[in-house]
């Protein structure tokens, strides 16, 4: 069974990768947009949601799959936005094929786990495993969300609740370890443009740690969006779309 893979609008591509939990729902508001001006390409990763797994789940094999995935549909090159663990396989995708990629959006970015949340994702595969998502889904509102979302936003808490809880709980243990087991990517060979985009009550990528990944591109632009928590492409969905847009036509110039 192929992976699911939705794709709207004409001309250069864009290829919208979500992290741990999500699907290609994650970016409906963005593609909307982009998809206007651009071709919108966004799958569902291999083991999550729609998509059933291809063999081993870890971050080089999601990378190589992604990279398979624009010679699949006849791209040379393509503008790769990723959130969370989406943009850590982004990561490792422009470093290994630096002149496919022709920019980088990474949204609620890591380099790689730190030690703490290492453990932290492997006790999440033994509780996926042991009881389900159900408790899962519940923690990722609460520590995944800001304070207004939770407060005053209970469509955009619900929704992230549903992401994890329609995962496979096997696919989705598998997918913490292999975050877990993630390395940084070696930038060092990526020259394309990069934008990053955080949250400031975001606690997985809080702007130090987005800065660090700005910084290894090269001085990417970096952008802190307020009273926006990890779940940056719904808490925030216009600014987002806004940043991006703006971002990808100056490609074009």
């Amino acid at each position: 069974m192929p992976a699911a893979v939705e794709i709207a609008g004409s001309g250069e591509a864009v290829v919208f990768v979500h992290g741990l939990g999500g699907t290609a729902n994650v970016w409906a508001a963005q593609a909307g947009i982009v998809s206007r001006h651009f071709k919108a390409i966004r799958p569902d990763l291999p083991g999550s949601g729609r998509s059933p797994r291809q063999g081993e789940i870890s971050t080089p094999a999601l990378a190589e799959w992604l990279l398979a995935l624009l010679r699949d549909q006849g791209l040379e090159a393509a503008h790769l936005v990723g959130h969370s663990y989406g943009s850590v396989i982004c990561q490792h995708a422009a470093a290994a094929q630096p002149a496919q990629i022709r920019s980088l959006t990474l949204i609620g970015p890591i380099l790689a786990p730190s030690d703490a949340m290492r453990q932290a994702l492997r006790d999440r595969a033994a509780t996926a495993r042991a009881e389900g998502l159900v408790g899962i889904a519940d923690a990722t509102v609460l520590a995944g969300t800001s304070a207004e979302t939770k407060a005053h936003r209970p469509e955009v808490a619900g929704f992230v609740r549903e992401l994890v809880m329609r995962q496979d709980a096997e696919c989705y243990a598998q997918t913490c370890e292999a975050i877990a087991a993630t390395q940084p990517a070696d930038l060092s060979a990526v020259r394309c443009p990069a934008l990053v985009l955080t949250g400031d009550e975001d606690a997985t990528a809080p702007p130090a740690v987005a800065r660090a990944v700005a910084d290894a591109l090269g001085g990417a632009t970096l952008r802190v969006l307020r009273r926006c928590g990890h779940w940056t492409p719904i808490e925030r969905a216009a600014e987002v779309s806004e940043h991006l847009i703006d971002f990808l036509f100056a490609q074009r110039r």
